[in-house]
């Protein structure tokens, strides 16, 4: 498949606002990532992605709408202990299905708030419940198989719920009712899901988390798997800044616009290479 993908990664609400800075402070310096043909969206990656291929919002008003104050939303406690949960998983685990099996176990027995008011949350970021016209590609895990899915526009399932699957974290939001199964975020498989864009020319990965762990496949990784195989790519991760502004929880809704304003700053650095690799 030729043209040109964007690769948007998970990283809770401090992820969404960076991510929304990175292409705004990108846009503003004359290059846009608005015209990707494929558009593949990993947990936040997926909330903006949707957005993204709406056609209602440009760069500007995306950032924008991680400035206001996020009244509707809803904080999840993701610290240093679940940090280690997740780690502990990924290295006990010989697979990447088993590791989803386990946070699968992990999300199916936590205590959560009601599937029904956390999809409300995900309904409410998006100006636009229609699957796009655009190719977007949106992942989550089969939270009792390990099974990894890609939702898209002809899977007969709903932008919202397929949305909320792919941030479903494990142990933090519920698992998502979908097709007979419970789904959770699209992250337990990676981080960023870059594997996905074989095939296209040229490649933009914006990935909150970079890093992998065992069988978690990283970003870098996987965007130097495309390198080799003949693929244009470039890969944006936060730099110090953007980690500081992400602070020690990144589903605290108190961080989505500081870590957005880093986004919008860090833009700056990436603009040659960026305009390099989209063409």
């Amino acid at each position: 498949m030729a043209g040109r993908a964007l690769v948007l990664g998970g990283g809770g609400l401090a992820g969404i606002g960076w991510i929304s800075g990175i292409l705004h402070g990108l846009a503003e310096a004359g290059t846009d990532l608005w015209d990707a043909d494929t558009v593949i969206g990993t947990s936040a990656g997926a909330v903006v992605g949707a957005q993204l291929t709406s056609g209602r919002l440009t760069p500007l008003s995306l950032y924008e709408r991680q400035l206001a104050a996020p009244t509707k939303e809803l904080t999840g406690d993701f610290g240093a202990s679940a940090t280690f949960r997740y780690a502990r998983a990924a290295l006990s685990s010989r697979t990447i299905e088993s590791y989803g099996r386990k946070l699968g176990r992990m999300a199916l027995a936590a205590r959560t708030p009601d599937e029904a008011a956390r999809r409300a949350v995900i309904a409410g970021r998006l100006l636009s419940h229609d699957w796009p016209d655009r190719r977007l590609l949106v992942t989550a895990v089969q939270a009792h198989t390990g099974e990894f899915r890609v939702f898209d526009g002809t899977c007969g399932a709903g932008l919202v719920d397929a949305v909320a699957a792919s941030c479903a974290v494990p142990g933090v939001w519920p698992p998502v009712t979908l097709d007979g199964a419970r789904w959770i975020d699209g992250g337990t498989r990676s981080p960023a899901n870059a594997q996905l864009a074989e095939g296209h020319e040229r490649v933009v990965v914006v990935a909150p988390i970079a890093a992998g762990g065992g069988v978690l496949h990283a970003a870098r990784t996987q965007a130097a798997r495309l390198a080799d195989a003949g693929t244009r790519v470039t890969l944006i991760t936060p730099d110090r800044a953007a980690r500081r502004a992400f602070g020690n929880n990144s589903l605290d809704p108190r961080h989505r616009a500081p870590a957005a304003r880093a986004g919008r700053e860090q833009a700056a650095a990436h603009v040659a290479a960026v305009a390099r690799t989209w063409g």
